[in-house]
């Protein structure tokens, strides 16, 4: 297979009638000037050929004329790992990708060698040259590279060095110091380096020990990382192979250093850079529960769930006392109810930040500091769940059917420093029984709305509250499917509420290793603020909650309707169906439904009849009405609005039937949030399904 082909024309006429092949129609539009046109038909010929010859032609074509390169990039690399025109494709690549790079690349390998040169903590000096190394990386994007593999002559997997998730549990064990085999990526060397305090401030030996298995790979990922951020304080020690056996170094013996001589420091704003983001899909999924599990962990700065809109507020607040404060002394005189170590620190920040302020307002909070553990080898990580009343969707579709969801919170989420100013954030997201949490969340609405027809009663100054269409709002959230090129969402995961309950040792030990935490006596109860069992209702990890189904506040129409919109999110969480057939359903069924949501049609009655009362009516004429025609007429105007939801309703549910495509705002589609997965082996019960 080799370089007979490139002699043969690229492009030929079509003649003939019928229908053009792809291939064919690309040829004709290259031939007659089309570039455009003959890329795009070039890529549909990528897509849907199998022919060798065609697929290089077609990714030929495209990168010679200046099109997508990524497309003949991925064709090419495929092409050459099939055996396919190895001897023509290695030189394309090597000259239009690899070649234009080599430089910057030789340049970091150099820099970064005669940096570890000079490092007191990497035994081996024996680099090889940049020429003898294993491994050539052909950049892609400005985000990764494929690596090429000489010796075995084949591309492996694109690799983002920077790529924002954390892999694994480094932190899983803190009785020692660190020890981690073969990291290779720049943002966990980095979180490494940012997370794990340095052995002067916790008085013992805590350096990071990154053991290699093959030096020579090791040598040629120094092409791609940039090793100076992670060198100036020598926490890292380097073993590389056999080196292994060094772990832990006795650096008293050694080096001459007793780091117990050091005292405790108290952990500086400067060190908190991590956060764990507890989202809030939507009301009564269980959020609480797992507040109260990570309540106290030795390893985190946590408070119990927070309205967004008030933290803001708060955070603000403390930030402008700050920036008022026009010398240290005044800055401690302002905040004296804090550590004055925090106060300064804070005060002499360059560029300091909200999320700094946040950061120092928990270091401050006795509640969120209640059990942590101030000696540890690695700084706390902020457990932050944010609040909001409701979070309703909205589905901006367009004709085609791609559909993107959109709600308030999210942009302020997205938008706040408070989340977007932490260097690693990990994500995770409760998820309960669809129905159950629907009708929990209704029965809270009404008692809420009791609550305040109360208070409105004696006299207080306050809102009355409604139930609201919240059948609707639940199958338009489809917030467990997250943008791919979402910061926030890049490292996440989903837990079911019913996991935690029934098996919370493997659920837990599950999640704290995806968080990368170790699995603390801490977890195995509920507190909040360390005061055990805050919820004698729902006392810590009673399942009672599990099989509760609320059936005063929801009725099978509503709930079956529920599971129908919602079964691709049913089938992929492992839920099974409890109202829910199986069978198709029709517009005449979804009319049936829809007229028997008798009981979400009583609670916002129920709710909404208060709030009419508060009405003023009068007269065309402007004179007062009687007390009897006023109840009369209230009475008409809420059945008319109860009515108006049927319309609505079926509106909805006719556009989620259309076949929706949900997309980001760029058009990729997007995925379902992973779920996580019980550690297997400590289950105590079977799978909740």
């Amino acid at each position: 297979m080799g370089g007979g082909f490139l002699a043969r024309p690229l492009f030929v006429m079509y003649e003939g009638g019928g229908a053009m092949h792809p291939i064919e129609l690309a040829r004709k539009s290259a031939a007659l000037g089309s570039v455009k046109d003959a890329q795009r038909v070039y890529a549909l010929a990528i897509q849907q050929s199998s022919d060798p010859r065609e697929l290089l032609e077609a990714a030929l074509y495209i990168l010679q004329s200046g099109g997508d390169y990524r497309i003949s990039y991925t064709c090419l690399r495929n092409m050459y790992n099939q055996g396919y025109f190895c001897e023509d494709i290695l030189p394309v690549m090597i000259e239009a990708f690899y070649k234009p790079n080599v430089r910057e690349l030789k340049s970091r390998y150099e820099r970064n060698c005669r940096r570890l040169k000079k490092y007191p903590y990497l035994f081996r000096k024996d680099f090889p040259s940049f020429e003898e190394l294993p491994v050539l990386f052909f950049p892609y994007d400005d985000h990764g590279f494929v690596p090429y593999y000489p010796d075995r002559q084949r591309f492996g997997d694109y690799i983002n060095f920077n790529n924002p998730v954390i892999s694994r549990n480094f932190f899983k064990d803190l009785e020692k110091p660190i020890l981690a085999g073969d990291v290779y990526s720049q943002y966990e060397l980095e979180y490494l380096h940012d997370t794990v305090r340095k052995s002067e401030d916790v008085g013992r030996e805590n350096h990071i020990y990154l053991h290699y298995t093959e030096w020579k790979t090791f040598c040629a990922c120094l092409q791609c990382l940039n090793m100076r951020p992670l060198l100036d304080d020598q926490k890292l020690v380097f073993l590389i192979e056999d080196e292994i056996t060094r772990y832990p170094i006795d650096f008293r013996k050694e080096f001459g250093i007793d780091y117990s001589r050091y005292s405790v420091k108290r952990f500086g704003v400067h060190e908190i850079n991590r956060l764990i983001w507890h989202t809030q899909l939507s009301a009564h999924n269980g959020g609480d529960f797992f507040n109260e599990v990570f309540d106290s962990h030795p390893n985190l700065l946590s408070l119990p769930s927070i309205m967004m809109e008030k933290m803001q507020e708060q955070i603000q607040a403390l930030a402008d006392a700050m920036n008022g404060a026009d010398s240290l002394k005044a800055a401690k005189e302002i905040f004296r109810d804090w550590f004055p170590e925090t106060v300064e620190e804070l005060y002499l920040m360059k560029n300091r930040s909200l999320k700094d302020v946040m950061v120092a307002a928990y270091l401050n909070t006795n509640m969120a500091v209640s059990g942590l553990n101030w000696s540890a080898r690695i700084a706390p990580a902020v457990f932050f769940q944010p609040h909001f009343d409701n979070i309703i969707y909205m589905l901006l579709t367009d004709s085609k059917g791609n559909t993107v969801l959109d709600a308030p919170p999210l942009e302020m989420l997205h938008q706040t420093p408070l989340i977007q100013g932490f260097k690693y954030i990990k994500t995770f997201t409760p998820l309960r029984r669809f129905t159950t949490s629907h009708a929990a969340s209704v029965k809270f609405m009404y008692e809420f709305s009791l609550l305040r027809q109360k208070q409105v009663a004696e006299g207080e100054n306050v809102t009355v509250n409604v139930v609201s269409d919240v059948i609707s709002e639940r199958v338009f959230n489809r917030s467990f499917m997250i943008d791919p090129e979402d910061r926030l969402y890049k490292d996440s995961i989903l837990v079911r509420f019913e996991d935690g309950k029934l098996n919370p040792k493997a659920t837990f030990t599950a999640l704290a290793a995806f968080l990368d935490l170790p699995y603390t006596e801490s977890m195995l109860y509920c507190s909040e603020g360390g005061r055990r069992d805050p919820h004698p209702v729902t006392k810590g990890f009673d399942t009672a909650p599990v099989y509760k189904t609320y059936d005063g506040y929801a009725n099978e129409s509503e709930r079956y309707f529920i599971e129908y919109f919602l079964r691709d999110a049913y089938a992929y969480y492992g839920y099974d169906f409890h109202y829910y057939d199986g069978a198709p359903v029709d517009e005449e069924k979804l009319e049936t439904l829809i007229s028997n949501f008798t009981v979400i049609n009583h609670y916002i009655r129920l709710t909404w009849r208060v709030f009419f009362e508060y009405m003023d009516l009068k007269r065309d004429d402007g004179q007062p009405i009687s007390p009897e025609e006023s109840a009369e007429a209230k009475e008409e105007v809420l059945e008319t609005y109860v009515k108006s939801f049927r319309e609505k309703r079926l509106h909805h549910a006719r556009t989620l039937m259309s076949g929706l495509r949900f997309i980001n705002k760029n058009g990729q589609p997007l995925r379902m949030m992973p779920m996580l997965k019980p550690d297997p082996a400590l289950l105590e019960q079977p799978l909740y399904h």
